[in-house]
């Protein structure tokens, strides 16, 4: 009995031996190849398409808009819009997400925007003297544009660590302006599949001090 309970155990381990190896090594085979983003919104010259360029890229694909209901109002685009902020934490701003709403409601559905009768031009301000101009917070920028979203200071996330863009460029002479345009246009292929969506709405101020930060890291 001794023996035929000590060749059990002996079997029961082999089996499991041979089960952790198994999965292991179809652990480590096992890849997944997503295929490359294809899906891209309309193009309109309303400022709602290059903030849904920039901000709704972070997290889904333009399918998503696709796929939603042909004939959606107004005031459903920005109610969907309105919900990416307060349900799922958008960085969006009330604006950004009343020309967001215009955008699609115009693009993807039937709804006609008020045309307003253009302004006569103001009589000149007398001279005055300017404030000197406020600093940047680069965190608040970044935070505000959800670039922590995708990248992370010292590991690679959906994008690359800035610790390794700026590793990269460390000997460029060009590298400044390399990374601005990068960031001001977006792009795909020099870290990967990832899509980088562009960021056209930042001033060029606001680029280069996004651009001066990763080189820095």
């Amino acid at each position: 009995m001794r023996v035929q309970k000590t060749v059990k155990t002996l079997l029961a381990g082999v089996l499991v031996g041979a089960a952790w190896l198994a999965a292991n090594t179809l652990a480590a085979s096992l890849s997944i190849s997503l295929p490359p983003e294809t899906a891209k919104l309309k193009p309109s010259t309303h400022p709602g398409y290059l903030i849904a360029m920039q901000k709704c890229a972070i997290c889904h694909s333009a399918d998503y808009v696709n796929q939603q209901p042909s004939k959606m109002t107004l005031t459903q685009w920005t109610a969907e819009v309105a919900k990416m902020k307060t349900a799922y934490g958008a960085p969006l701003s009330d604006d950004d997400v009343k020309q967001i709403g215009e955008y699609l409601a115009t693009t993807y559905g039937d709804a006609k925007l008020a045309t307003t009768t253009a302004a006569p031009p103001a009589e000149p301000a007398a001279a005055t003297v300017s404030a000197p101009a406020k600093a940047v917070d680069v965190m608040a920028l970044l935070n505000a544009n959800a670039c922590l979203a995708c990248h992370a200071i010292d590991k690679t996330e959906v994008g690359p660590a800035y610790k390794d863009v700026a590793a990269r460029y460390q000997h460029d002479a060009q590298a400044l302006s390399k990374l601005e345009v990068s960031i001001r246009n977006g792009g795909t292929g020099k870290w990967g599949a990832a899509q980088m969506p562009p960021f056209t709405t930042l001033s060029q101020d606001e680029i280069r001090l996004l651009a001066q930060f990763v080189l820095k890291q």
